[in-house]
């Protein structure tokens, strides 16, 4: 993708996520999608096929960089740019914490259930490579895929609780918290 066409995908997720922040998504139109990026309709069309497939792709961008980070390489693909900390989970804090990409107000808006099932798709990739981690805590009756669900659930509720209650634990603790609870 050249670097006009990045700029035009940049404004158009701008755009979408201002909307997100004050409507319901299916009260926004590509009408004011266009609008608020200063595009043309034929332009929106060419990197969106619809309103559905910019919000997947839109939470593809906003999610990708943070369970991609810990690759075999340890290298940054996607639109964030940090330092991994140890911790997986720490690291979800911490761009949590930095609010990269608004993503605090797409997670507390009206539309939050809709990022809470992408982060949700994307999270399960993530604790099944980080199960060792809870392998200690796992009673051996419980299913896999159960297992799996729970900590996918816990570590959402978590970060629900964390920013309904302003953020006032630090990356570290709120880390600490999720791994008690599991």
């Amino acid at each position: 993708m050249d670097r006009r066409q990045r700029k035009t995908r940049e404004a158009i997720f701008t755009a979408f996520i201002k909307l997100l922040s004050v409507k319901d998504f299916s009260k926004i139109t590509v009408r004011e999608i266009i609008d608020g990026a200063d595009v043309g309709r034929a332009t929106f069309y060419s990197h969106f096929e619809t309103k559905d497939f910019l919000l997947k792709e839109l939470c593809e961008e906003l999610f990708c960089h943070i369970f991609d980070a810990m690759n075999a390489e340890n290298n940054h693909k996607h639109i964030f740019e940090c330092d991994a900390p140890d911790s997986v989970f720490l690291h979800l804090f911490l761009h949590l914490q930095k609010n990269d990409n608004n993503i605090l107000e797409l997670l507390s808006s009206q539309n939050n259930e809709l990022f809470l099932q992408y982060f949700k798709i994307n999270l399960r990739e993530l604790v099944k490579s980080q199960l060792p981690l809870f392998e200690s805590r796992k009673s051996n009756i419980l299913p896999e895929e159960f297992w799996i669900n729970h900590i996918i659930y816990t570590f959402v509720e978590t970060v629900k609780w964390w920013i309904n209650n302003n953020m006032k634990e630090s990356p570290e603790t709120i880390t600490e918290y999720f791994f008690l609870a599991v």
